[in-house]
């Protein structure tokens, strides 16, 4: 049984003290985490108060992006090195957002996800397809070729303990999410590729998010699938109450 894993992504929202709020409102209230992962991804420069603030509770805090090299001349942007300073304890890497608007390739996402193992942070990794993508019959080819490229290079048991994220970009923000089956059937087929390329083991191992327009309304849906371990959350990860909604989901699942 893989444990769920609930990770809110702020993207570039909130202002610090709406940060600080948030955390100290959630940090007691979060389920046990033998039961559920609960993380929160927040803006680079609230990472240090931010888990100051949740140490010795059951949140966990994220990056939502760093470089893949240890220092060096790259203005305006964060190493592994110095998240693990810190003890973020997760970082997203791969977003659509970051491949689409900030041109990040497979090459740069696989280096990432290398920096980020050697430094203890557990990498999430994010995949998924357009619209015209998906209307061409193309999702799984897209999809797997970047999770191939991704996973380039470890061993079964350093993907064990990764997090894959399939976020259909279509469905990221415009209020459409893909149907729970559909979910599914595409995390179904990243396992698969997991497999071929790690084994059965590896694969039964490793967790998958569903992301694109999760909401408490459509959650326990979602986790009562069999290929999904949880979700890569944006917006109802913003506000305290759905937080903890979509928490309890996952720990109930």
């Amino acid at each position: 049984m893989r444990k769920p894993i609930i990770a809110g992504n702020w993207k570039m929202y909130k202002s610090f003290d709406e940060a600080v709020e948030f955390v100290e409102a959630v940090r007691e209230a979060v389920p046990s985490e033998e039961k559920v992962d609960a993380v929160v991804c927040a803006p680079a420069i609230y990472l240090p108060t931010l888990v100051d603030i949740a140490t010795e509770t059951d949140l966990a805090i994220g990056a939502q992006n760093m470089h893949f090299e240890e220092e060096g001349a790259f203005t305006g942007e964060i190493s592994p090195a110095q998240l693990a300073s810190i003890h973020v304890d997760y970082v997203i890497l791969g977003h659509s957002e970051r491949r689409e608007l900030f041109n990040e390739t497979d090459e740069a996402v696989n280096k990432k996800v290398k920096a980020a193992l050697a430094h203890g942070i557990v990498p999430i990794i994010c995949c998924g397809e357009t619209l015209e993508e998906r209307e061409a019959g193309n999702t799984e080819a897209k999809v797997s070729g970047q999770i191939r490229a991704a996973l380039e290079g470890f061993s079964a048991d350093e993907v064990a303990h990764m997090v894959l994220a399939y976020e259909p970009i279509w469905a990221i923000g415009t209020g459409k999410t893909a149907t729970a089956d559909d979910a599914n059937q595409v995390c179904g087929a990243i396992r698969d590729v997991v497999k071929e390329l790690y084994g059965a083991e590896t694969a039964e191992a490793i967790r998958i998010q569903y992301g694109g327009s999760v909401k408490p309304e459509n959650i326990v849906e979602l986790l009562s699938k069999e290929h999904i371990d949880g979700a890569l959350v944006g917006g109802a990860s913003l506000q305290v109450e759905s937080y903890l909604k979509l928490l309890e989901a996952g720990a109930n699942a």
